[in-house]
């Protein structure tokens, strides 16, 4: 059935998931209400107790610090040679795939114009940043992908050094910890096993993954800080950032949604392509952007004039989960023919590609590696 879009997001309460009994009524509720968000929207907002605001804002300000930084300072911790996957990206460095990508393009030809992204055509470079900080448990086998699993990049700033690793191990688990938490809610509102997700996931080199963008040079409005794309892992989580600017795509379709977290223990889910992989496209990877709007800049006067001590820069407090690299990630065959079944009714409303995906097996680190290609990370 093709769904009515509402312009929020669905509200998940992994609360109930983690302390009502595992075979209640309220978790069925609650994991089948998950799998459809992620099904109809790509998205959805994850409430979680045990998730701290105090511990995301002292996140915020270390980046913040970091990214203040000057560039020289910055560049001693780029590896380019092991794909930009651990240690920084400067800006003007990843690109938008969906720029020379035919099938995201497609989807945008789709869109109604009042609903479209900020024009991608020939777009540049993103003006971001991003720091990549791997939170993965070492498997006990000898892994294809070492360069997908590559030790940390420490900054050696005095100021940041001490304070680094403790605050982004300890926000980094708490992300860490939701999404692998949902992963199972989610696995069980498909009629999978609980743990099929989560233990698909438990060598996956996953990635505390800050992005950083200066809107001191990148504060006009209407700068793409990141433009239209879906993202290459699982699931991305997402605490709440300081400055708005952030737009999803509900299923990929003719609504744009501005994503507000609401204050408190509250989080924001995306799927990626390896659960659009492993699904057979019944839940895709949702395509969003962040772009400087009227909102973004009403906030960077506001903290102008609330703390004019500190940097101006919007920082994106994200998580990517992924799947472990040696795993052969091929669809799950009940949920590519419920995929195929709901595609058909997409078509029917002229709301999907004519073209079909199709999803060859592969390893999740070769089809990694592919999209680094496509989004110039890896040669």
């Amino acid at each position: 059935m093709v769904h009515d879009i509402a312009k929020e997001l669905p509200v998940i309460d992994l609360d109930v998931y983690l302390t009502q009994p595992r075979d209640s009524p309220a978790v069925a509720t609650e994991c089948k209400k998950a799998a459809d968000a992620l099904i109809v929207y790509g998205a959805l907002v994850l409430h979680d107790s045990r998730v701290s605001e105090d511990d995301n804002s002292s996140f915020l300000d270390l980046i913040e610090d970091y990214f203040a930084q000057p560039e020289a300072e910055l560049k001693k911790d780029e590896r380019p040679d092991l794909s930009y996957q651990v240690g920084v990206t400067l800006e003007n460095t990843e690109k938008p795939k969906c720029a020379v990508d035919e099938p995201c393009l497609r989807v945008i030809e789709r869109l109604a114009p009042s609903e479209r992204p900020l024009d991608i055509n020939g777009h540049q470079p993103d003006p971001k940043c991003r720091f990549f900080w791997k939170m993965t448990e070492k498997p006990p086998y000898e892994t294809e992908f070492p360069g997908l699993n590559a030790p940390n990049v420490v900054p050696e700033a005095p100021a940041l050094k001490e304070r680094w690793t403790p605050t982004m191990e300890k926000w980094g688990s708490a992300m860490k910890g939701s999404v692998a938490d949902l992963a199972e809610m989610v696995a069980v509102g498909l009629g999978l096993p609980a743990d099929t997700f989560r233990k698909a996931g438990q060598y996956g080199p996953h990635l505390l993954a800050p992005t950083a963008s200066d809107l001191v040079k990148y504060g006009k409005k209407d700068t793409i800080l990141a433009g239209f794309h879906s993202d290459l892992n699982f699931l991305t989580i997402h605490g709440r950032s300081r400055y708005p600017g952030l737009h999803v795509w509900a299923r990929n379709t003719g609504n744009r949604i501005a994503v507000k977290i609401p204050p408190g223990n509250n989080l924001l889910v995306q799927a990626g392509k390896q659960l659009e992989h492993y699904t057979g496209g019944l839940i895709r990877a949702g395509f969003h952007e962040v772009v400087v709007n009227e909102q973004t800049i009403a906030t960077m006067e506001r903290r102008k004039q609330e703390f004019p001590d500190r940097p101006l820069i919007r920082i994106s407090s994200t998580f990517f989960w992924h799947l472990s690299s040696d795993l052969l990630l091929t669809p799950i065959p009940d949920l590519l023919a419920r995929a195929r079944s709901l595609r058909e009714e997409y078509l029917k409303a002229g709301m999907d590609d004519d073209k079909e995906t199709i999803y060859e097996p592969m390893k999740v680190g070769h089809h990694v590696q592919n999209e680094l290609k496509h989004i110039a990370l890896m040669a």
